[in-house]
């Protein structure tokens, strides 16, 4: 329900302004290079997600894998999340922490997809909030 439509059957008005979208941005994504059949390490490794695993990645969560080239099938990375994610559903999770190696999957439990992933260097000095398990694979 949008805060309008809340407001509205409580009998109050506001007016919300939608943000104004910044001309600067890019309108597509920048290039990635291709694999021998043409494909974007991104449409590569949703493919591979999609046969692989029960769990679902966010676009978002692609996105940063691909950025950083962290290679999901190392050292079985893929089926350790999975049974992280097995794990933290047996306990009631709803959004988790999950850590494989050096690599850190933020998932929501209940919808069974990856939010957003981090390497290690990039988890010093972090504050991870709205998490309620951390599982360590």
């Amino acid at each position: 329900m949008l805060l309008n439509d809340f407001l509205k059957l409580r009998g109050q008005q506001i007016s919300v302004n939608k943000p104004q979208e910044t001309q600067n941005l890019p309108k597509t994504p920048p290039a990635t290079e291709t694999n021998e059949k043409g494909q974007s390490f991104a449409d590569a490794l949703r493919q591979k997600l999609e046969k692989t695993s029960s769990i679902e990645f966010s676009n978002h969560a692609i996105r940063r894998l691909d950025s950083r080239s962290v290679d999901i099938d190392e050292n079985g990375k893929l089926d350790r999340l999975n049974k992280g994610v097995e794990i933290a559903a047996e306990k009631g999770s709803n959004e988790t922490l999950i850590l494989v190696d050096s690599t850190a999957f933020i998932v929501n439990v209940r919808n069974n997809k990856v939010i957003t992933t981090m390497e290690m260097e990039e988890l010093k000095g972090n504050v991870f909030t709205n998490i309620d398990s951390t599982v360590i694979m």
